[in-house]
């Protein structure tokens, strides 16, 4: 499948952030995950840890991260890289809407809480 056709609107919500599965194993992907979040404004992030290395390429609005303690941040044209292993928080800098492109290799994995799980949006 060459191509992969857009959703009509984001396949999923959380309070304050929408995601939507563009390119995954559900929709034909074997290797690599994308998928788009939206995080309004003053959004508190939710440190986690990832099983594989994870990048986001800053489409609009300006991220705020922290990865081991260490803060940036991100405007819109920037790519942020998260290695694996790694404590993190990304959260919304600005008062507009930050959109991200989120790239992750299939088979990588969320840890939060103690649980591995896999992202909805990635699956």
């Amino acid at each position: 499948m060459p191509v992969i056709q857009a959703p009509e609107r984001c396949t999923h919500e959380l309070p304050n952030a929408r995601f939507t599965t563009l390119a995954t194993p559900s929709r034909g992907t074997h290797e690599t995950a994308l998928w788009r979040v939206q995080i309004l404004p003053n959004t508190s992030p939710t440190p986690h840890e990832l099983t594989r290395e994870e990048l986001f390429y800053v489409v609009a609005g300006e991220a705020r991260v922290d990865i081991a303690g260490e803060r940036q941040t991100a405007k819109a044209g920037d790519v942020i890289v998260i290695p694996k292993e790694t404590l993190f928080a990304l959260d919304n800098a600005g008062s507009d809407v930050l959109e991200l492109l989120c790239c992750f290799p299939v088979g990588g994995q969320a840890k939060l809480d103690g649980k591995v799980f896999t992202p909805p949006w990635a699956q």
